[in-house]
């Protein structure tokens, strides 16, 4: 029987802007290109484009064999995952389009699987051409396009499954992805690949952005609270806790781990031991991967033992990457991933997360989302504001202020953008999570009033609050949407997002790759500083959670 691949694609500039999508029908079996559709819409948002482009790679597989089973490819995560069924379809231009998909073959004949965007290439030239042949005021022809040919090098068809990351790009998952394909490469005796940003995370401070220049807090004081209660005062936009905030970089590695100097990339002392997680401060000094014993040893014997660990593939889905060894000109070892990469990304985007401060329901706890009230600050967080926005002035590294439509958001961007000299740009993507009928309400209140609702929203990020509001999983996906379009738009430039609770976190654990219940197990003060870097190969660098020293003294 024939097997179908179809891989999709669509874009909008803009979003909503002119947009079109691109679609590919393969041969599973000799991966031979049988059919390319493209399309200019007019304007649409991005979603909405891969919408249609997964309608015309559908319709086109049919056409060629209705019986085959077919296996959709795409870096949507947000359509992979409604398409599946595991994610509600809740906007009222994506429904129909997705009804639509959805009859095209019978139930169980087509599945989904996410992939990189990088290995979607094929699709996304499609999809750009077809946008620019909608510029010039043409349609798509078929004839002259170009993007078999200049996706050519692209490693959609051929990348092994054990190397698709299981998240959305500028995840953790994606960067672990990204170094278990090089290591590969390297054993293959391939060029090196670009460094990931795990590597770099090790050593951040040369990589620029606020971040590098605030000291640690030196680790978690006091008792952390666990389950739902660690949760409860932050998704209520409580403050109370301690602050976890560190510039340190941490990385985790398995055997023996090189170290390296500041300013150098030449290998220093080994670490032996078994794993465990080895965390190294900021600017001078030494930072290895790894626990255990410290001993010396000769250059040769470290590259031994490194070699022969990476050669075992780790058997964990989304393992940190481990710095890969390969000969140098001169024949001393240099590593190709990680600390010491020859290529290099350039400047990362780096986001500046800002809590906003106080406002009047914030210290008695009380759910604050964006489906209530829309309080202003207090007078304690219009003085939170002033702060923060003088410790930025003084570190001078922001270029860019980017807001929640909300007021108390609003309000705390514009006392830093005043101080920066900056304007204030309003993202709704930005905004909090919708808590529906628990909206100013404290957590013992909504536990009084709605204990079943309550309970299934602790326990799944697909479950609603009452009355119709956002789900952690919904929200997620506006983040991650969000998060994409704002590191497209300032690439290699520091910006400050000024935003809620519920976003900032999931930013943290996208990047992290942490699971949904990671948002329980995260202390947010108002007023606090974060900060996420993302590389221009879709890798994710957490540099520094709550950071409330501005705060004090």
């Amino acid at each position: 029987m024939r097997e179908f691949v179809v891989e999709a694609d669509g874009g909008s500039r803009g979003n909503p802007g002119p947009a079109g999508y691109g679609s590919v029908v393969i041969d599973a079996a000799t991966g031979e290109t049988l059919v390319e559709r493209a399309e200019y819409i007019g304007i649409a948002t991005n979603n909405v484009a891969e919408y249609r482009g997964l309608l015309a790679g559908l319709r086109a597989a049919r056409e060629l064999d209705p019986a085959a089973p077919v296996r959709v490819r795409m870096d949507s995560k947000l359509v992979v995952e409604q398409m599946s069924g595991r994610w509600k379809i809740k906007h009222p231009d994506m429904k129909p389009l997705a009804t639509e998909a959805a009859r095209i073959y019978p139930p169980g004949q087509v599945t989904y699987e996410w992939i990189p965007r990088e290995h979607n290439k094929h699709a996304d030239r499609l999809a750009n051409e077809a946008m620019d042949a909608g510029k010039r005021g043409e349609q798509w022809d078929a004839g002259a396009s170009m993007a078999a040919l200049t996706a050519a090098a692209g490693t959609s068809r051929t990348a092994p499954a054990d190397l698709a990351p299981s998240g959305p790009p500028g995840d953790a998952t994606a960067g672990a992805a990204k170094a278990r394909e090089a290591l590969a490469k390297s054993r293959e005796g391939g060029a090196p690949a670009p460094a990931p940003a795990e590597g770099a995370a090790m050593g951040t401070a040369s990589a620029g952005g606020p971040g590098d220049s605030v000291p640690s807090a030196g680790g978690v004081g006091g008792t952390p609270a666990s389950g739902t209660a660690a949760y409860t005062a932050s998704a209520a936009e409580a403050d109370a806790g301690t602050a976890i905030g560190t510039d340190a970089a941490t990385a985790t590695g398995t055997g023996a781990g090189t170290a390296t100097g500041s300013g150098s990339t030449g290998t220093g002392s080994t670490g032996t031991g078994t794993g465990g997680t080895g965390t190294g401060g900021t600017g001078s000094g030494t930072r290895s991967t790894g626990t255990g014993i410290v001993t010396p040893a000769t250059p040769s014997d470290a590259d031994r033992r490194a070699a022969r660990t990476l050669a075992s593939p780790s058997p964990s889905p989304s393992p940190s990457p481990s710095p890969s060894v390969s000969p140098s000109a001169s024949g001393q070892a240099r590593p190709s991933v990680g600390w010491g990469a020859a290529p290099d990304l350039g400047a990362p985007a780096t986001f500046v997360l800002l809590r906003h401060g106080e406002t009047p329901l914030t210290p008695e706890k009380r759910f604050s989302g964006s489906g209530g009230s829309d309080p202003a600050l207090s007078a304690v967080g219009r003085e939170q504001a002033e702060r923060v926005a003088a410790a930025l002035a003084r570190r001078g590294t922001v270029q860019h202020v980017v807001a929640s439509p909300l007021a108390r958001t609003r309000e705390t961007a514009g006392a830093v953008a005043a101080r920066l000299g900056l304007e204030v740009t309003v993202d709704d993507g930005l905004r909090e999570t919708d808590f529906g009928a628990w909206e100013g309400l404290t957590f013992g209140e909504v536990r009084e009033r709605y204990p079943q609702d309550l309970n299934a929203w602790l326990a799944d990020p697909e479950a609603e609050p009452t009355g119709g509001g956002e789900s952690f999983a919904a929200t997620a996906v506006r983040i991650a949407a969000t998060r994409d379009k704002l590191v497209a738009a300032y690439a290699g430039r520091t910006v400050l997002l000024v935003t809620h609770v519920t976003p900032i976190k999931t930013l943290v654990r996208l990047a992290l790759g942490a699971p949904p219940e990671s948002l329980f197990r995260m202390e947010l003060s108002a007023a606090s500083l974060s900060v996420v870097a993302y590389y221009a190969d879709g890798n994710a660098s957490v540099r520094l959670l709550n950071d409330t020293s501005h705060l004090r003294g």
